[in-house]
């Protein structure tokens, strides 16, 4: 199939000014990019072209596909193959594994235990097909073709590289409790991450504010960093703070970039919390500074102010050792209730960014328990109030309704530090899209529209150029996507056409899963996934693999 697109405005992700221009798709691949014209007057006509179809893109931007890097879509892209949250703001790959937690790889027992722990984020189907062990197998099953209801026949929707995930592998060594691993689990550790990276993964994750990732001191994070590091890959923590102590989490992570000279990507890179207000200026500072040395630095966050996560981060690391029923144990224990109250509302709880827990800023999302479902959209001070309980026996006694798998938006953030931090020479967007729950934040469905038209049409913070390299030349490069991100000859058929005056994000808090306005087509792998607005059921999505050279490739497993 060879698809012409004429008259397009190119904004072509490498920050160069826009220019007007002819774009032809062969298959899977971008065959041709020439002034406009040039395939419909010049010497190649679209008879010459062979193209099957002609888009005429007057008024319309073309740019590369937006690239998702941090993206919690492991399971989603499985479970609700046509992903149309993601293709409907023009994201045709994502980064997956993120937050030290994921599927893979893992034994019986850690799945077991990830599945419980993450349900907030993904769900857990019982009667899903968990077929997988080792990341090779995971990432080949995301390249499986499967036949939905429709009829329809495809891999996943979108594009899908992945990181090994810090906690799952400790878990899968260490099991879910507190402790430093003896040199032995360390040389293990390390060995099932080179594993990992061996079978595809670009890099590593980790989730310092969740069990039992947060359990890993510094010394055993940098171990870990080498391996990361002498493979080609980069480390991805959500690091221990973004509250209380944020800036000196930060230089934790930076410290071990600089020593174990393993490239580091900042997750949702925010500055929350009352104490953080207005000092966004000063993470800045400290990554210039270390960028000024040779660090190899850049980071993602999303456009909007309260973030998510699940209501059972908020425990002390504590309360969470050992997994879901010895925590369920211990909210269930007079004696051990008393202490994990102190440190949530007195003392500040380490799952909570080391911050006292405020109850208004606690909104309930989501929840597994069906007899919950009442509790969606509310904070846990209003269910307080109207149960005439305790605040804190409230978010006691939801954990311990709902498992531990209750969803949570966390209404915590400053919009000037999230302008700050997006203005940044090493930024690139990340939705950190939860896609489950009755009320997921709308950063699922609404993050690379925002950018587009709220901060950078209507706001005027950062060019239209400059924009959608933030969202795909750049994250392209620290994935080393040696083909995708740019709109280039060549490269890979990954392309947003979109109205640059109307582009808008339509999710809202209120009502969450809208597409946006504005994007017309959708092209992922050179076949239309969204056709004049409009899903087209187009499965083209692939997984990306970390290979020999370090470069990111599709196909099945490369070892080295």
């Amino acid at each position: 199939m060879k698809t012409l697109i004429s008259n397009a405005t190119l904004v072509d992700g490498t920050g160069a000014d826009r220019r007007t221009a002819d774009v032809l798709l062969d298959g899977a691949v971008i065959a041709a990019v020439v002034d406009a014209g040039s395939l419909t007057a010049g010497s190649l006509t679209a008879a010459s072209t062979g193209a099957d179809r002609v888009i005429d893109a007057t008024g319309l931007v073309l740019s590369p596909g937006f690239i998702d890097m941090h993206a919690h879509s492991d399971l989603q892209l499985l479970v609700n193959r046509q992903h149309y949250a993601k293709l409907s703001q023009g994201v045709t790959t994502e980064l997956l594994g993120q937050d030290g937690l994921s599927y893979a790889p893992v034994d019986d027992a850690t799945l077991a235990g990830v599945r419980e722990k993450i349900a907030g984020w993904n769900d857990n189907p019982a009667d899903f097909d968990w077929d997988w062990r080792t990341v090779g197998e995971y990432l080949d099953r995301l390249d499986s073709e499967v036949t939905d209801a429709n009829g329809t026949t495809g891999r996943i929707a979108t594009n899908a590289a992945y990181l090994v995930p810090q906690g799952t592998v400790r878990a899968m060594v260490m099991g879910f409790a507190e402790g430093d691993p003896t040199p032995e689990q360390q040389q293990q550790m390390q060995d099932v991450i080179r594993l990992a990276m061996e079978e595809g993964a670009v890099g590593m994750s980790s989730g310092l504010t969740y069990t039992p990732g947060m359990y890993a001191q510094t010394e055993e994070l940098a171990g870990l960093c080498r391996t990361v590091g002498e493979l080609g890959g980069f480390y991805a923590p959500h690091h221990r703070s973004y509250g209380k102590g944020a800036l000196g989490a930060y230089a934790e992570m930076i410290g071990l970039s600089r020593d174990t000279g393993c490239a580091l990507h900042l997750s949702h890179a925010t500055m929350n919390f009352a104490e953080n207000k207005g000092r966004a200026g000063e993470l800045l500072e400290l990554i210039d500074e270390a960028l000024e040395q040779g660090v190899d630095i850049t980071l993602d966050t999303y456009p909007y102010l309260p973030g998510a996560t699940t209501l059972s981060a908020i425990l002390p690391s504590w309360a969470s050792s050992g997994g879901t029923e010895a925590t369920l144990a211990r909210l269930a224990d007079p004696e051990s209730r008393a202490p994990i109250r102190e440190a949530v509302e007195i003392y500040g709880s380490d799952g909570c960014h080391g911050v006292v827990a405020e109850w208004d800023t606690l909104e309930i999302s989501g929840v597994q328990n069906p007899a919950l479902a009442g509790l969606v959209g509310k904070t846990i001070k209003d269910i307080a109030a109207e149960s005439n309980e305790e605040p804190f026996d409230v978010f006691a006694r939801i954990l311990t309704e709902d498992r531990l798998g209750t969803g949570i938006l966390q209404h915590v953030g400053h919009e000037e530090n999230v302008q700050a931090i997006m203005k940044h020479r090493t930024h690139t967007g990340g939705s950190d899209g939860l896609l489950v729950g009755a009320k997921p934040h709308p950063r699922a469905w609404g993050t690379f529209p925002r950018y587009l038209g709220h901060y950078s049409r209507d706001l005027g913070l950062l060019s239209l150029e400059e924009t959608v390299h933030h969202l795909s030349g750049r994250p392209a490069a620290r994935l080393k996507l040696h083909n995708r991100g740019l709109v280039r000859e060549g490269y890979a058929a990954d392309v947003v056409l979109f109205d640059p005056d109307t582009i808008r994000d339509e999710a809202t808090f209120e009502n969450p899963r809208q597409p946006a306005s504005g994007i017309h087509y959708v092209f992922v792998n050179g076949e239309a996934a969204i056709d004049g607005g409009q899903p087209t059921g187009a499965r083209a999505g692939r997984a990306l693999r970390r290979s020999r050279d370090g470069l990111s490739r599709e196909g099945k497993q490369h070892h080295p």
